[in-house]
């Protein structure tokens, strides 16, 4: 048997053969199979679930739209209500973004230029947000799954499009301007209605509208990080006062999630984006009209 400590709680995880548990302080061992019976899924699914939600995480922190794959993933992998989807992406990604703006803030995107843009754009999203998750919870099941294919094949489609035209930016952004901070706050609200609406997370549309207006990809993954506190936070909070959150599979996506955060991080700092969101725009395309149909 194998053993990996991770500071999560003083509880390793011991791997034995294809046997996964999780030992605690107190000596007891909870098995796979009893995890997936918690939270309604079967084992194979719960791993795959796992898998999505760390690659989700290096997504996040390396290029931004990552986050929606843990959506795609619970909504293509389980039979969950829209509304529990959504709610339960959004508690996982409050801590994605905990994590992903401390150790953005620690290689120093959120001070200087990036201050100033963080604070209008996570101020913006909280409204939307709210109208989001409000309109969702009232949306018809096909209508969920409709919206969400679609909206990968657009964002892959834009990221595609401009990668391959070499497009700079569409228009300068100055958030210490009045007229930037009301195209920030303009784009703070879309991301926070889109959000909360799909169970997606702020950096999937806030870093590629940033830099689409000439922010630098780093300060514009650094103020999507923080944004995304606020925005999946007051999502959250709503999804959670209507009782349509599952804590058992937050957790399950929410851990994993976290390890690959602190991956892309990395990943953001060494490899060219170009050849990142290249990749990323490929399996957006691909997938969408899958979840859609």
């Amino acid at each position: 048997m194998s053993l990996f400590p991770l500071p999560f709680f003083g509880a390793p995880i011991a791997v034995a053969g294809p046997v996964v548990v999780l030992e605690n302080a107190t000596n007891g061992l909870v098995s796979l199979p009893a995890i997936a019976a918690g939270t309604g899924v079967e084992t194979p699914t719960l791993l795959a679930l796992v898998v999505v939600a760390f690659l989700a995480g290096i997504g996040i922190t390396a290029i931004g739209p990552g986050g929606i794959f843990t959506t795609v993933g619970l909504a293509g992998l389980t039979a969950l209500p829209a509304s529990t989807v959504a709610g339960t992406v959004h508690v996982a990604y409050v801590f994605a973004g905990l994590l992903g703006s401390y150790v953005y803030f620690r290689s120093g995107e959120l001070t200087g230029e990036g201050r100033q843009l963080t604070i209008v754009l996570s101020a913006a999203s909280v409204l939307g947000a709210i109208g989001g998750a409000l309109v969702n919870t009232a949306l018809p099941e096909g209508v969920f799954d409709l919206l969400l294919g679609g909206f990968c094949v657009l964002v892959g489609g834009i990221i595609a499009y401009r990668e391959r035209q070499g497009l700079g930016p569409a228009f300068a952004l100055d958030a210490e301007t009045p007229g930037g901070r009301v195209a920030v706050a303009a784009i703070g609200f879309v991301v926070g209605l889109l959000g909360g609406l799909l169970g997606i997370g702020g950096p999937v549309i806030a870093v590629p509208a940033l830099v689409i207006s000439g922010t630098p990809m780093l300060v514009a993954l650094a103020a999507a990080q923080v944004q995304s506190i606020v925005l999946s936070g007051t999502a959250a909070a709503t999804y959670l006062a209507a009782g349509t959150v599952s804590p058992a599979l937050a957790a399950v996506v929410g851990v994993p999630q976290l390890v690959g955060v602190v991956i892309g991080w990395g990943v953001a700092h060494r490899v060219p984006e170009r050849q990142l969101k290249a990749v990323l725009a490929v399996v957006l395309v691909v997938i969408g009209p899958l979840l859609a149909f």
